[in-house]
Order: C-alpha cells, then sequence, then structure tokens
C-alpha cells in the first residue's frame, strides 16, 4: 500500500460547535455544513494543504457508518501535529487556540529534543501538537 492520506475525520459530539471553533476560532477556511440532507451525511470539510482535508464528522454518524459501537474519546490516542516556523509562531497560534475556546494541556516551552512546542485540546477533546522543530521546518 502507497501512503496517501487525504483526509483526516475528527469525530466531535456537536458539528456546530466543532465548526464554530474551527472556522470563527482557529480561522479554517470551509464552506461550512453540508449533507444535512442525507441521515448521517452532515460534515465539514476543511482544506488543510495541497492534496489533505480535515473532515469534521459527528461521533455518532462514523459510528453508524463503520458498524462499531459508539464509543468513549480518548484524547491519548492520537494527535495532531501543527508545526511553525518560530517560538513565536508556537505561543501565537497556542494563545489564539486558548481564545478559541481551547483547553490548553501543556502550554509551549523548550522540548528535551531542541525544539519548542505545546498541546492543546478542541471543544471534542483532540489533542493537537504545536510546535517549533529546527529539522522540520514547514516549506511556506
Amino acid at each position: 500500500m502507497k501512503p496517501r492520506l487525504t483526509v483526516l475525520t475528527l469525530a466531535v459530539d456537536d458539528l456546530d460547535r466543532a465548526l464554530r471553533f474551527y472556522r470563527d476560532g482557529l480561522g479554517f477556511a470551509t464552506p461550512g455544513i453540508f449533507g444535512t440532507e442525507f441521515e448521517h451525511g452532515a460534515v465539514v470539510f476543511i482544506d488543510l494543504q495541497p492534496g489533505l482535508k480535515l473532515a469534521l464528522w459527528p461521533r455518532r454518524s462514523l459510528a453508524h457508518d463503520t458498524g462499531l459501537p459508539l464509543q468513549p474519546p480518548s484524547a491519548t490516542e492520537l494527535s495532531l501535529g501543527h508545526n511553525v516556523r518560530s517560538r513565536e509562531e508556537a505561543d501565537a497560534v497556542m494563545a489564539k487556540a486558548a481564545a478559541a475556546g481551547a483547553v490548553i494541556v501543556k502550554p509551549a516551552q523548550d522540548t528535551f529534543w531542541g525544539g519548542y512546542g505545546g498541546y492543546f485540546q478542541d471543544p471534542d477533546g483532540h489533542l493537537w501538537e504545536v510546535v517549533w522543530n529546527p529539522h522540520l521546518l514547514p516549506d511556506d
């Protein structure tokens, strides 16, 4: 299998709340919720970078579609890494996330490996790492 991720789906408890956090709070561009005409179809798509989207989909819809029982969320199953170009940018992103309603789990600080970063949780408990890694800088 060739590794080719095109969509990362976050299961959310309240799609409207998740949309407000990501669009209005973090400033992620999205046309909003669509697919409401279908049972279990309401979803939000956000362009992250060329060829990669973030989907916000109700947790109950994901359970229904997969046939798996609804499970309680767990923040330590996965983290999403957001790499930035400087320590200052890491601090700015963390502040923006906090202002949008994120829970700061670990304030940005020096890391043991020579970088700088911290963690926040979105309103559904999904864990985001905001990090300046001098060895893995984003292209833009």
